[in-house]
């Protein structure tokens, strides 16, 4: 029996809570060091940030010796080339994974979907509904706290709950927690959240400038790039390997 490709998006309507960092970093993750067959379906019209930044790592990578070899090393120690990066518009985010599963010589296991950050993009809650499992980023600023609970209770009442569409499960994700330990007013948001019928996942995301580190001419240890994973000395403390195996067990991967 040929197995199934999850398509899956982090999503919210609040710009800045760390949804294209999440799509990359998951990805890479993943890809590189959990080695699942992984590809990005960068649908976030206009600015589409995922192809962009692919665009960036293959150049530094070109013209800099010392990621040059650290991605001969990485191809040929893991035998992991690097995931598809595809462009799309909104609207047609499905057909592209799909024609992106003919192509492929080994068939995703998980597609990521990088979408505009409005519901009133021409095609978001189609392709939204053709989703497998959404997890929104969300942080504990009243503002953003309250704009994404207003698009995961649309999505939960129009689309979850009544069955429409693909989706099997939508969660919340603490992202940009100041400090190491979450304090009691995420337990009073929690509350909130649950009596909406919402569910949010255990693994809370820090606050930290890592999240912005890509490749540069530096050398600097890299965390967010589609062509590495996070570099094992920035991993530490950022509860990504946590939030990563968090959710391959809610996906049951």
């Amino acid at each position: 029996m040929e197995k199934e490709t999850l398509f899956i998006a982090f999503s919210t309507q609040k710009g800045g809570v760390g949804k294209t960092a999440f799509t990359v970093l998951m990805a890479s993750y993943l890809h590189y060091v959990k080695e699942l067959e992984t590809a990005v379906v960068d649908c976030d019209y206009p600015q589409h940030s995922i192809v962009e930044m692919r665009q960036r790592d293959m150049e530094q990578v070109m013209k800099d010796n010392y990621y040059k070899k650290m991605a001969y090393n990485q191809f040929t120690t893991l035998k992991r080339k690097a995931y598809p990066v595809e462009k799309s518009l909104p609207e047609d985010a499905i057909k592209t994974a799909e024609t992106l599963i003919e192509n492929a010589t080994k068939q995703p296991d998980i597609i990521f979907f990088d979408l505009p950050g409005t519901l009133n993009s021409k095609g978001v809650v189609k392709t939204l509904a053709g989703m497998d499992y959404i997890f929104s980023p969300v942080s504990a600023d009243r503002v953003v706290l309250e704009s994404t609970l207003k698009f995961a209770t649309m999505l939960n009442e129009n689309l979850v709950s009544v069955g429409k569409g693909n989706i099997k499960g939508l969660h919340l994700i603490w992202n940009m927690v100041d400090g190491r330990e979450k304090n009691e007013l995420y337990e009073v948001y929690e509350n909130v959240i649950g009596e909406l019928g919402l569910n949010i996942l255990k693994t809370f995301v820090p606050d930290s400038k890592r999240f912005r580190r890509e490749l540069t001419s530096g050398h600097k240890p890299v965390f967010r790039s589609t062509l590495f994973p996070a570099h094992n000395t920035l991993l530490k403390g950022s509860n990504l390997d946590l939030l990563a195996k968090e959710i391959l067990q809610t996906i049951k991967q």
